[in-house]
């Protein structure tokens, strides 16, 4: 697969589908939460993952055995996205979409800070420090105004602690040996690892099912098929062809398409401050994915 060293207009166009489809899936999320409770409805939403990901990987011919250097790595990405997803579903759960959300997508700042030391490769220059710092402090605006609806300091903790751990996927993607295995063989592992731990913890947390009725049922559906499955192979492989940070940075449109909808659809309240800091946003990751002129 060639290596892009820059996003070029597909790779503009898939990140952006992809942040979309993320920010309506904090939406989800919290509205199957009336139906499954969080740590459970994270361990379906693997197991299901798996089902899809067999029959995938067997109608296009891909292996289930990963590389002997790869597998301790793909045990570790399977635990840090089950504590990811234990994290972010408790959040989802006590607070609003757009507190968690614009928590959980300060991904790219702790990843850029980690690159420093890891990825020389894709050191920040000015230019692209400035657009992480001016796109990080319009999430910051977000995140200041804490008046109405739910707001929780755990929900806020839980959803950093989310952030922090998918950061730490995607350096296990670009620098150990899972950097050379198909996005299949990762996404398996992490779903595969993941669903067990995650529906035996559930019973910890509480009743397994509330209310269930149609419309969670079709929240969880959305969320195997359209996230955890075909969503995230979509992002492995945006990963493994374009720079991580470039790739990271455009998870900052989700948390402003995230508050935008939960307004739309779960009737949250927004401020003009978040007007403020879609502008800011917008123009973070023009400069981090700005392409060098020579």
């Amino acid at each position: 697969m060639e290596r892009k060293s820059h996003i070029d207009t597909f790779g503009a166009v898939a990140l952006i589908a992809f942040a979309l489809n993320l920010a309506f899936n904090q939406v989800v999320i919290k509205v199957t939460a009336g139906g499954f409770s969080p740590v459970f409805a994270a361990g379906l939403r693997s197991a299901g993952a798996i089902a899809v990901l067999l029959l995938w990987m067997y109608l296009r011919g891909v292996s289930l055995r990963i590389m002997p250097a790869a597998r301790p790595w793909a045990i570790l990405s399977g635990l840090l996205f089950a504590f990811e997803f234990i994290c972010l579903f408790t959040a989802l759960d006590l607070t609003t979409v757009s507190r968690s959300s614009v928590i959980f997508y300060s991904m790219p700042l702790w990843l850029a800070l980690a690159s420093q030391v890891l990825l020389p490769e894709e050191r920040l220059t000015w230019f692209k420090s400035a657009g992480l710092a001016l796109a990080m402090g319009g999430v910051v605006i977000a995140l200041a105004d804490r008046s109405g609806g739910q707001v929780s300091w755990a929900g806020d903790l839980l959803a950093l602690a989310a952030a922090l751990s998918w950061g730490g996927i995607a350096l296990l993607v670009r620098v150990t040996p899972l950097a050379h295995v198909p996005p299949e063989q990762q996404l398996m592992s992490q779903v595969a690892v993941s669903a067990p731990i995650l529906l035996l913890l559930a019973p910890l947390f509480g009743p397994l099912l509330r209310e269930v009725a149609p419309i969670h049922i079709a929240g969880m559906a959305f969320q195997i098929l359209a996230v955890a499955s075909f969503g995230f192979l979509g992002w492995f492989w945006l990963m493994k062809r374009y720079p991580t940070n470039s790739v990271a940075s455009f998870s900052f449109l989700s948390p402003v398409a995230s508050v935008l909808m939960g307004w739309i659809l779960l009737d949250e309240r927004i401020a003009p401050s978040i007007w403020i800091a879609l502008g800011m946003v917008a123009a973070g990751i023009t400069l981090i994915n700005r392409r060098p002129r020579f």
